[in-house]
């Protein structure tokens, strides 16, 4: 083949190879989730690095300047945002008034709801957020933590709608947010403090719903804006069914809240999906956490019977934030 026909081929495969990595980048740039399919591309932000830099070397081989230009240019972008979000402390001070082991899990149908029992009696949980929780879940967590997380606030529900936070500290229940999926609240008084929780989990952005995906971490978002600036301290935490790539959940963390995971540099932990033949590549299970906390730890469970990774992060809450 003769060699300037190579290098016409080796234009157009570069071309095809950096188009996806392109708009993603240039939707990550812009800071917008956009349309489908720019949500579901980015939540895997990091792996499009890889048919960057194979596009970049067939640019070189066909001798395109300008392709090997744009094709650069897309892999520092995606290079800069894989960089985890936000600052790496929450400023919190003063002398620590409680520890608090903050567990948050998708149990997949109450499949997995056995294995986060376990795991939450093993882990010493003090706080455990459960979505994907049926009332057949919530029985069997109430059951089984009877004797070291008395207390609990539910939204029930079938299938993917049921949630609980189950705990260790009394609570006084809030109003669930409006969402397809249950998303109760409350407040625990814990350490001497008024502590506002939330469980999150909006629905995923699949095609068709990507605006109701945005309605409801909007939802999640006014939430957490209202409960920082009354005060108190805040913990939210659950399936957000988004990572740092998306806007949507960035606006969340710009309301002052810190996500436990980019605290002890593991924000790129992925805990998603964990079932079939696709590796687990985004992390959209999060323990976000107000000024007045600061993070000790994370780490991520396996729960057999779950799509999910379930987070465990040990956290301290300051008598100032």
């Amino acid at each position: 083949m003769p060699a300037q026909q190579v290098r016409t081929l080796a234009a157009w495969a570069a071309g095809l190879l950096v188009a996806v990595p392109l708009v993603t980048a240039v939707c990550r740039l812009a800071g917008t989730d956009g349309v489908t399919p720019v949500p579901q591309l980015l939540s895997a932000l990091p792996l499009m690095a890889v048919p960057a830099v194979l596009a970049l070397v067939l640019a070189l081989v066909a001798r395109r300047r300008v392709l090997a230009g744009v094709t650069a240019a897309v892999l520092a972008v995606t290079g800069w945002f894989v960089l985890p979000y936000g600052p790496d402390g929450t400023g919190a001070g003063g002398p620590v008034v409680a520890r608090v082991r903050v567990l948050a899990a998708n149990v997949e149908f109450g499949q997995a709801t056995g294995r986060l029992l376990a795991a939450a009696r093993a882990e010493r949980a003090q706080l455990v957020f459960v979505t994907e929780c049926d009332p057949a879940c919530v029985r069997t967590l109430a059951e089984g933590l009877r004797d070291r997380l008395p207390y609990r606030v539910t939204v029930p529900g079938a299938g993917s709608t049921g949630s609980a936070i189950l705990s260790a500290y009394p609570l006084v229940a809030e109003a669930p947010l409006p969402a397809a999926m249950g998303m109760p609240g409350a407040t625990a008084r814990i350490g001497g403090r008024e502590v506002r929780l939330r469980l999150a989990h909006p629905l995923p952005p699949l095609p068709g719903q990507v605006d109701d995906w945005r309605a409801e971490l909007g939802r999640v978002r006014d939430w957490a804006a209202g409960a920082v600036a009354a005060g108190p301290p805040v913990l939210l935490a659950g399936d957000f069914n988004a990572s740092q790539d998306h806007e949507a959940f960035r606006d969340v963390l710009d309301t002052g809240l810190h996500d436990a995971a980019r605290l002890t540099g593991a924000a790129r932990t992925p805990t998603w999906p964990r079932e079939g033949a696709v590796p687990t590549y985004t992390q959209i299970d999060h323990v976000l956490a107000g000024a007045d906390f600061t993070a000790r730890g994370t780490r991520f469970l396996d729960l057999p019977g779950s799509d999910h990774r379930a987070v465990l992060a040990e956290l301290d809450l300051h008598a100032d934030g």
